[in-house]
């Protein structure tokens, strides 16, 4: 059982801030490996490279394998089905639509946590961090252009799929924060690889398409390295701070991810991503002033 930890501001801040490195990483990685292979072939090299490091990890004489033992492995299960179902989704995204506009669009997934997880995780819920919740997304529909009349014109399939991809992730998020109870962050990574291998394995129909060349697979190592990373940084996060905080840090991708966007992908970084980008500033600190 992992111990208890004594909730810090500032340390979910610092996992959270690299968790968003991670997850940096892993759009470019899925954007460029996902022009070539197959997206359920990713997810499944992503969950074997993931369980390897895992294992390796696990090999140390500290606490071996005993850090794994689990009472709750249906909690793992809605989990990882959750995650799997917002990474299929999102990594079909990241190859159809801009950067900016995917991470945006998967920026819905702390609004579904901040409503619910009073209600699941028995958190305090007030009329600030409602607001502040509220003037994050009025940033999130900035940056997708939602006040110009364009939106609704340009929504295509690759937005479907980022919306589908954030309820995965709220439900991956709420789920988290309930296992962090109990579950130490080595743990719930154990889990995810483990059993998001074989979903990876029924989707694609059978064994995933090795990379064609160095390069793709220079890619395919970057997303699982990364991907685990994000994770096990997330989880940290959420030891540290309850849900309703940390969930909205990860509004702070998507300037980082617009900028990254512009200078390698040529697109466009627009007044309303910089204005929207503020609005989320604004937002998680407020939320932060709340949890204070």
């Amino acid at each position: 059982m992992a111990a208890p930890s004594t909730p810090s501001i500032a340390r979910a801040a610092a996992w959270m801030a690299v968790a968003l490195l991670c997850f940096t990483t892993m759009a470019v990685s899925g954007r460029e490996a996902g022009r070539v292979m197959p997206i359920a072939d990713l997810l499944v090299w992503r969950s074997l490279i993931g369980f390897l490091i895992v294992l390796v990890i696990l090999s140390f004489p500290s606490q071996g394998f005993a850090q794994v033992r689990t009472a709750r492995p249906g909690m793992h299960l809605i989990r990882n089905c959750g995650h799997f179902f917002g990474q299929y989704g999102w990594y079909t995204a990241v190859t159809m639509i801009p950067l900016a506009q995917l991470f945006a669009l998967e920026f819905t997934s702390p609004i579904w946590v901040a409503l619910v997880a009073p209600l699941f995780l028995g958190e305090r819920f007030t009329v600030v961090g409602f607001a502040a919740i509220g003037l994050s997304f009025i940033g999130v529909l900035m940056v997708v252009g939602a006040f110009d009349g364009a939106f609704l014109d340009d929504l295509g399939a690759g937005q479907v799929w980022a919306i589908l991809a954030s309820f995965g992730f709220a439900v991956n998020m709420i789920v988290t924060k309930k296992l962090t109870s109990t579950e130490s962050s080595l743990c719930i990574m154990f889990y995810l690889t483990l059993m998001q291998g074989p979903m990876g394995l029924i989707v694609a129909g059978g064994l995933p398409m090795v990379p064609p060349d160095t390069v793709t697979a220079f890619w395919v190592l970057a997303l699982s390295i990364g991907g685990l990373s994000a994770h096990f940084c997330m989880a940290q996060a959420f030891r540290y701070g309850d849900a309703t905080l940390v969930a909205p840090m990860d509004f702070f991708r998507l300037p980082l991810i617009a900028v990254i966007g512009m200078i390698f992908y040529d697109e466009p970084l627009a007044w309303a991503v910089l204005l929207g980008g503020g609005l989320i500033f604004l937002g998680n600190f407020l939320n932060t002033q709340r949890a204070r």
